[in-house]
C-alpha cells in the first residue's frame, strides 16, 4: 500500500512532471497527427465512411473524453514516479508507460494505416495493459490505481467498438 513519509521518496516533483509531460505529450502528438478532423481530410473522409456500430459515440464525445482520461493517467503516473522505488512500482510504471505508448500507436494503426484487425487486437492489448496497471499500481499507491480505472473502462468499450468496426468493414 502507500509508503509512509519516512520511506525514501521517488523522483522530485519537477522530474516527475517532465517525464509525465514527455510521455503523454508524445502520445497526444501522435494521436493528433492521426486524428479524423478537417486538418487531415483523407483520414477524416475514410473514418466517416466506415460502417460503424450504432453505439459509436459522436465525434464530440471522443474529444471530450480523452483529456479527462489523459489527466487521470498523468495523475497516476506522477504519483507512482513520486513513490518510493521498488520492483512493484517499476512494474506499475512499465505498464503505465506501455499503455501510454499503445494509445498513440493505436491511432497510427487505425486512422493512418487502416489496419482494422491489428487495431482491434491492439485495443484488446491496451485494455489488458491498463487493467494490469491498475492492479499493480493498487499495491503501490491506491490513488494512482484509481486514476487509471476510467481509462480501463473506456478501453473495454473501445475494444468492443474497434472489433465492431472491424467486423462491419471486412
Amino acid at each position: 500500500m502507500q509508503h509512509s513519509s519516512s520511506a525514501p521518496s521517488g523522483l522530485r516533483p519537477w522530474a516527475a512532471l517532465a517525464i509525465i509531460g514527455g510521455v503523454l505529450g508524445a502520445s497526444a502528438l501522435l494521436g493528433r497527427r492521426n486524428a479524423p478532423e478537417p486538418g487531415h481530410p483523407a483520414i477524416d473522409r475514410w473514418y466517416h465512411r466506415l460502417d460503424k456500430p450504432g453505439f459509436t459515440p459522436p465525434d464530440k464525445v471522443f474529444g471530450a473524453v480523452w483529456p479527462v482520461l489523459e489527466t487521470g493517467m498523468a495523475a497516476g503516473g506522477y504519483r507512482l514516479l513520486r513513490s518510493a522505488p521498488s520492483p512493484e512500482r517499476n512494474v506499475a510504471l512499465a505498464l503505465w508507460l506501455g499503455t501510454s505508448a499503445m494509445i498513440g500507436g493505436w491511432t497510427e494503426l487505425f486512422f493512418r494505416r487502416h489496419e482494422l484487425a491489428s487495431s482491434s487486437a491492439a485495443a484488446a492489448a491496451m485494455t489488458g495493459a491498463s487493467a494490469a496497471y491498475v492492479a499493480t499500481a493498487a499495491r503501490v499507491d491506491r490513488p494512482a490505481a484509481l486514476a487509471g480505472v476510467p481509462l480501463t473502462g473506456w478501453l473495454v468499450f473501445a475494444t468492443v467498438l474497434a472489433e465492431g468496426v472491424r467486423r462491419r468493414n471486412r
